[in-house]
């Protein structure tokens, strides 16, 4: 039998609530399962968040892949290609070396791309090789000969003010500079030319063409070099200006 519910004047009294139960005979919610109920929702959250980061770009910490594989075997045969020219003096076998090297150029980056290997070793690696490559190889044809001197500065004064220039954007705090397809087609005809220079360097009747080669190409990458460290002044000036906006938009952010 339910309780009965007694009457004093017009007004009704209920009755007293049993405990876990409200005035209505309704279960009433237990507070600490209601907080274990919450919490699986809110842990879930977090996880769902980091997953994004996680495959936003896979493997950018690596340092053993094969880009930077091939970028080490092309900086060690920089001292192969010495050794030959001075040590050896076999004047073509370092002219074919020092072309393959220049020829190849484009394999490290095309591989890092293609099968997703790209790593923040491999971005500074393949830069360093590359200038490396072209200054060497610049100082050690000029001393050979095969190459006047006003050439060799020319081409190794652009490489300076392009190194010095990048050096201080990233100083500055500039955005990233993608490269001009007229600095690419200047390195390369530059590093054409100077494997031609060395191998036409000499007296043999089947040099004298390739000296030719060697000229043609070397005047329009010399000239294509120059041109790109010229067209990358205002690109430049964008880059330093796009840095400073976002420094200042981060800043702004975080102090609100």
């Amino acid at each position: 039998m339910g309780a009965a519910t007694t009457v004093t004047g017009d007004v009704p009294i209920q009755p007293a609530a049993q405990p876990g139960r409200e005035a209505d005979g309704s279960e009433r919610a237990d507070p600490a399962e209601s907080a274990e109920q919450a919490e699986p929702a809110e842990q879930a959250e977090p996880a769902e968040q980091a997953e994004p980061a996680e495959q936003a770009e896979p493997g950018v910490d690596r340092i053993l892949t094969v880009p930077n594989g091939i970028t080490v075997v092309r900086l060690a045969c920089i001292p192969l290609f010495l050794w030959l020219l001075f040590g050896d003096e076999r004047q073509t076998a370092a002219a074919i070396l020092l072309g393959a090297l220049g020829a190849t150029d484009w394999i490290d980056g095309f591989v890092a791309r293609r099968y997703h290997q790209v790593s923040t070793v491999g971005k500074v690696l393949d830069p360093v090789a590359d200038r490396v490559l072209v200054v060497t190889a610049v100082i050690a044809i000029a001393v050979q000969g095969a190459v006047p001197i006003w050439f060799a500065v020319a081409t190794l004064a652009r490489e300076v003010v392009v190194s010095a220039a990048v050096l201080l954007l990233a100083s500055l705090g500039a955005a990233r500079i993608d490269v001009l397809w007229v600095g690419k087609a200047g390195t390369f005809a530059l590093m054409f030319s100077y494997p031609a220079f060395l191998l036409s360097h000499g007296t043999a009747t089947w040099q004298g063409p390739i000296h030719v080669i060697a000229w043609v190409s070397g005047v329009i990458g010399l000239a294509l070099a120059w041109t790109a460290a010229a067209s990358y002044v205002p690109v430049a000036r964008k880059a330093l200006a796009d840095g400073r906006r976002a420094r200042a938009a981060a800043t702004g952010g975080a102090s609100s």
